[in-house]
């Protein structure tokens, strides 16, 4: 399997729409996606989602956060180590029939780590992309975050193509992680 995975890298590093480099954003994005934040996972009852999450496939829980203007009451556990680490949201809804329903669809939304959240806003809101209401506020980690709609409107066409997507501010922590494995990775090639 890792031999055909090596095939299609190889062949997509000489497509020349693929020239975007992993150290450096384009000259024209200011912001690099540096990996998955976490996945939010929906249902009525947590306790359905615990039983999968945590006791069966064995994620520890780090935190818990409750927000009644977001109508959600979820556990947040972790997948992974270090600036690697993935959280894993379990979230039920405080009131089932209040919006937002954190429960539908059951997997609610991705969060990707970004370098440079503001700019990042700004440079996709110019081309297009719709925001959910709120714009750029601290989530429940504690992160800077600013929400994808999933869908476009007439005045911001672009949306998450179905899809609510997270964007999240990375600490300098991962920043220069990510920039250390980058630089690896380009002196090994």
């Amino acid at each position: 399997m890792n031999n055909s995975f090596n095939e299609s890298s190889e062949s997509s590093e000489s497509n020349e729409s693929s020239e975007s480099t992993e150290k450096q954003p384009s000259a024209s994005r200011p912001f690099r996606v540096l990996g998955v934040q976490q996945i939010a996972v929906g249902g009525l009852e947590k306790s359905a989602l615990r039983q999968l999450w945590v006791e069966l496939l064995g994620l520890p829980v780090h935190g818990s956060y409750r927000s009644e203007r977001e109508n959600v009451d979820e556990d947040i556990a972790v997948c992974g180590l270090g600036p690697w680490s993935v959280e894993v949201d379990l979230m039920q809804p405080i009131d089932p029939e209040q919006r937002p329903r954190v429960h539908s669809p059951a997997l609610n939304h991705v969060g990707l780590w970004v370098d440079a959240l503001a700019d990042a806003v700004a440079w996709l809101s110019a081309r297009g992309v719709r925001f959910t209401p709120g714009g750029i506020r601290k989530g429940a980690a504690g992160f800077d975050v600013c929400f994808i709609h999933p869908k476009g409107s007439e005045r911001a066409p672009q949306g998450g193509a179905g899809v609510l997507i997270e964007l999240v501010q990375a600490p300098q922590e991962l920043v220069a992680a990510f920039d250390a494995l980058a630089a690896a990775s380009a002196s090994s090639t």
